[in-house]
């Protein structure tokens, strides 16, 4: 759920008339079901290890593989928007997804379902951070922040719509229907999106594609801020991996015994608090974007002690959502956009480098949450959660004087 607040128009270049709201809000819901893709496996997770035959531990390989797809994606498919003409990129990277998903619904082994989710997250991820840089650069300068801010709403949209929807559809025609339909809906988005897209001029840079990774390599080894705040992600995700991947678990055993439905409507609850979370840009441009942090990661760190009653009180379970989401959507916003200050002809290789700490984080969370649930049950989660979101608080602090100046 990354943030492009400026994309330089080529020296030259006409300047984009303003964007009719349908072409705004179709970005919005193209960004929307496209990111819903890398969510549908959680609340999945149970019925596909049974399946598949995957032990406890190793349920969370299907998290990771998608999230190990995200990674390649970042690092290599989104650079190309900075290469090629977007509009053409963007209906063969959705073309392919559709495939991917169709893999994954017809996945009879977990070789081949592992390799179907690698792929979706590849391409899902692929088609997010592209459509997100497309609106962008095909809004007027004027107008760029509100298109943007419009597309990054479909993107929290789709991903805490994701798994109610995974949930609900596997209850009524089995966890395969669930990407058969996304399928579906990805041709009938292809056909929209063919038709409406508007061309967009090649980049006129003659950066190749060696080039063009490399320079990422060079921003990742040299930006303070963003090697600090991308380690900040790779602990914040980790910890929301940690508590989502697991929580099919508790809610699919008695004495809840849940249905996928109910498991994956519990993902609507957080949308209090990203809701919540919506001030913490204002307050980093403020320039309070340190004490938004250190004050949002204890709040994570709190959270876990509700959640950790899960078993025991719905009460504390839906507290503890909502406390969590709150603050890890406040840090997330924080460290964009702190991230996003400078480099204004670099900000979708910043966007790619930043988004490559969440893949990670939550590819390892996920991995790790699955193990531990199946070793020490869903209090080890918990602590292991804690100890996760202890660990950034700690990190957050013995980096402060390591930061630049607001």
């Amino acid at each position: 759920m990354s943030t492009i607040s400026e994309i330089p128009l080529p020296r030259g270049a006409a300047v984009p008339s303003a964007m009719a709201q349908p072409l705004v809000l179709l970005f919005a819901a193209a960004c929307g079901l496209s990111v819903a893709n890398v969510y549908y496996a959680q609340p999945l997770l149970d019925t596909l290890a049974a399946e598949f035959g995957f032990g406890a531990a190793a349920a969370g390989l299907v998290i990771t593989a998608t999230q190990a797809g995200c990674a390649l994606a970042l690092l290599l498919l989104v650079p190309l928007g900075d290469m090629l003409e977007r509009r053409r990129l963007t209906l063969a990277q959705l073309l392919l997804l559709c495939a991917a998903l169709l893999a994954v619904g017809l996945a009879g082994s977990a070789a081949a379902l592992l390799a179907g989710m690698l792929a979706v997250g590849l391409l899902g991820t692929a088609m997010t951070q592209g459509l997100i840089g497309y609106a962008a650069s095909a809004a007027a300068p004027a107008e760029r922040g509100r298109v943007v801010g419009a597309a990054q709403s479909g993107v929290v949209v789709g991903l805490l719509l994701a798994r109610a929807l995974a949930g609900a559809v596997a209850d009524a025609a089995g966890w395969r229907a669930v990407y058969f339909a996304s399928a579906a809906l990805a041709l009938l988005m292809l056909a929209v999106l063919w038709r409406v897209l508007p061309a967009q001029a090649p980049p006129p840079s003659r950066l190749g594609y060696a080039r063009l990774l490399a320079s990422m390599a060079a921003l990742l080894a040299r930006e303070r801020t963003l090697q600090i705040r991308g380690v900040l992600a790779l602990l914040l995700f980790a910890a929301f991996s940690i508590f989502w991947s697991a929580l099919v678990f508790p809610l699919s055993a008695p004495p809840y015994a849940y249905s996928h439905t109910a498991i994956g409507a519990f993902g609507l609850v957080g949308a209090l608090g990203a809701l919540g979370a919506a001030r913490a840009g204002r307050l980093a441009d403020r320039g309070r974007g340190q004490w938004t942090s250190g004050a949002a990661l204890l709040l994570m760190l709190a959270a876990w002690l509700p959640l950790g009653f899960a078993r025991q009180s719905l009460w504390a379970l839906l507290a503890g959502i909502v406390a969590l989401d709150l603050a890890g959507q406040a840090i997330h916003v924080t460290n964009q956009s702190m991230i996003l200050r400078a480099h204004g002809d670099a900000h979708s290789r910043l966007v790619g480098c930043y988004m490559l700490f969440y893949a990670l984080g939550s590819g390892a969370g996920a991995l790790a949450a699955t193990a531990v649930h199946a070793a020490a049950g869903w209090t080890g989660v918990c602590l292991l959660g804690a100890a996760v979101n202890l660990a950034a608080l700690l990190f957050w602090r013995l980096t402060l004087r390591h930061m630049p100046a607001a």
